[in-house]
């Protein structure tokens, strides 16, 4: 099993003078966060937030305006600092480091990408990109070099010498990214990086940056208010309410098995085709009793990670059910005609 990189324990963020004392409040009397602003004069930003996140993985912190997601994804690098809880960082405990080493985490190991790139209207594309490199005292030659490959990965080559009022949105999009692996960090935190832009350019983004994702190997939490987007880029999605992580969960998973209304209704108009498999909706092959003029010997087989899609397209070739096969080849499933209606209804069986 992979690593886990980012670990989060039960962290709470209170906005006002008094937060140690509704902290405490909270614990000792479970107050509500109503009940914290009207006693204490407090806001509650966050609260017992808690997850983990694997190297390699893309975490998706999905939630509407005000939820408290970018609040969270902020004191993972201590850009702003928690009321009560426990953060680690590539097995570091950040609430531990002082300046010098909590400056080094930000600069070498933790890169940041907001939604508003904030590029420095002055510095050409290649010293934009170089900026993190020159803060820590590299020479040009290097901060060049380093700059044109990040630039190279991200398209953007032949661009080097224009300022960023030159670029287009997405372009500077781009720099932005370029500029956060300059450093190669282990992990990145993206704050609604393509939020503000156009639908196609914001899809072509997402595909630049799940294939970088892919072959660079780095830790991303992702933050964003567009569940299509998780959906589409998460290998895992938090959704968010309220300052609170309402469930955690695959894409299938938030799908299929909403914790509470709140995230059903989210996901009420989703389709279902891609992000459903044979797996969830099969029927066990020792449980299943063959109608009559069914013959298992004769079905069509598809692997267990089949999405319903390509399994509507095995079923309109033929009258017999689908048997699902393991990653060995095995028959271990059924799914017939009556179980792949249910599951394009409802993602289930």
């Amino acid at each position: 099993m992979s690593e886990d990189v980012i670990i989060l324990e039960d962290v709470w963020k209170i906005f006002g003078d008094r937060a140690d004392e509704a902290m405490a409040a909270i614990k000792e009397r479970g107050l509500t966060k109503p009940e914290v602003l009207s006693e204490f004069g407090c806001v509650v930003g966050i609260a017992e937030c808690s997850f983990k996140v694997k190297r390699g993985e893309i975490f998706c912190v999905m939630g509407l305006s005000g939820s408290g997601k970018s609040t969270m994804v902020r004191h993972l690098n201590r850009l702003i600092e928690p009321t009560h809880g426990k953060i680690s960082v590539l097995g570091e405990d950040m609430m531990s480091l002082g300046g010098d080493r909590l400056r080094e985490m930000r600069a070498m190991h933790i890169g940041m990408v907001f939604q508003h790139m904030a590029l420095l209207p002055h510095r050409t594309v290649r010293d934009n990109v170089g900026f993190p490199l020159q803060v820590r005292g590299e020479p040009k030659s290097k901060r060049w070099q380093v700059s044109q490959h990040c630039l190279n990965l991200v398209n953007l080559d032949g661009y080097e010498d224009r300022f960023p009022r030159e670029l287009s949105g997405g372009m500077q999009q781009r720099v932005g990214l370029a500029r956060a692996l300059a450093s190669d960090p282990e992990v990145l935190l993206m704050d609604e990086p393509f939020s503000a832009l156009d639908p196609l350019i914001r899809r072509q983004l997402q595909d630049q940056f799940m294939a970088l994702s892919a072959d660079l190997q780095k830790t991303t939490v992702f933050i964003t208010h567009d569940l299509d987007e998780a959906i589409r880029i998460g290998h895992r999605i938090a959704i968010m309410k309220d300052g609170r992580i309402v469930q955690v969960g695959t894409p299938e998973d938030i799908v299929t098995k909403p914790a509470d209304d709140y995230v059903r209704d989210f996901v009420e108009g989703i389709s279902k085709l891609n992000l459903v498999f044979a797996h969830t909706i099969m029927e066990k092959i020792a449980k299943y009793k063959p109608a009559r003029g069914e013959n298992l010997q004769k079905a069509p087989r598809a692997p267990h990670d089949t999405d319903l899609d390509h399994l509507i397209d095995i079923s309109t070739t033929t009258t017999h059910p689908i048997v699902i096969q393991d990653d060995k080849g095995k028959d271990v499933g059924v799914i017939n005609k009556s179980t792949l209606l249910k599951g394009i209804q409802g993602g289930k069986a």
